[in-house]
């Protein structure tokens, strides 16, 4: 792998950087905190997000800033060039749900096998994970219908991801619906999935599920949910 993480972090109206893991969304809680874990294991970082401008305090040591539209294969390849991995942590309320995630999963399929990237842990969210055989928290029939639809564009996002070719490595790691983002990360978590697991994790132990199943893969082409540790 390469590493940049000793010069210091660039904007870039273009992308043009070549790192260990490249992270889609990092512009969000979520997608900040991977690029903080990842950072913390020495890794180089390419921060894509819509509107750098918004972000610079994310440039630093090891990042490098580019504007991406995750939607846009060729936007998507072109950031993704040279890099070992992928992460998806991506969200707009510019769009309806499953016309923005079915187009950014079909954008992400593409651009990172236009750019050989082989690799992509995506953020799942909990409300598509099972309360029982092929039955998902959406699925209730007192589930609130504006949040089932946002599920529903993430079901998209997943079944073409199976859809996908071989050649794509994916994962989805779904926390919990309590996604504590003020606790402490303890460094540990339970998986299992893709069934309800547990009902929290602290945001930074999130962001360790994810860095692990980039630095030492353990699950593919499938669901998986993580929780705190009972």
């Amino acid at each position: 792998m390469s590493s940049n993480a000793n010069t210091p972090g660039t904007v870039h109206g273009e992308p043009a950087a070549t790192g260990d893991v490249i992270v889609f969304g990092a512009g969000g809680q979520v997608g900040r905190a991977v690029v903080a874990e990842a950072r913390r294991r020495g890794l180089a970082v390419t921060a894509a997000v819509r509107d750098p401008g918004r972000h610079r305090d994310l440039a630093g040591p090891g990042i490098t800033l580019v504007r991406c539209d995750v939607t846009d294969r060729d936007a998507v390849a072109a950031a993704a060039l040279g890099h070992t991995a992928a992460v998806s942590s991506v969200y707009t309320p510019d769009l309806p749900s499953a016309q923005f995630y079915r187009a950014a999963a079909e954008a992400l399929v593409g651009g990172l096998d236009a750019a050989l990237v082989r690799r992509l842990v995506s953020v799942g969210v909990a409300t598509t994970l099972e309360t029982g055989p092929g039955v998902a928290v959406h699925d209730d029939p007192g589930f609130p219908a504006e949040y089932r639809a946002f599920s529903l564009g993430h079901v998209v996002a997943l079944d073409l991801l199976r859809e996908s070719a071989a050649t794509l490595d994916w994962v989805v790691v779904t926390p919990p619906l309590d996604l504590d983002r003020t606790a402490p990360g303890t460094g540990r978590y339970r998986v299992g999935g893709p069934q309800v697991l547990g009902e929290r994790i602290a945001q930074a132990d999130l962001a360790v599920a994810v860095l692990d199943e980039i630095t030492e893969p353990a699950h593919h082409r499938e669901q998986i949910a993580v929780a705190a540790q009972a």
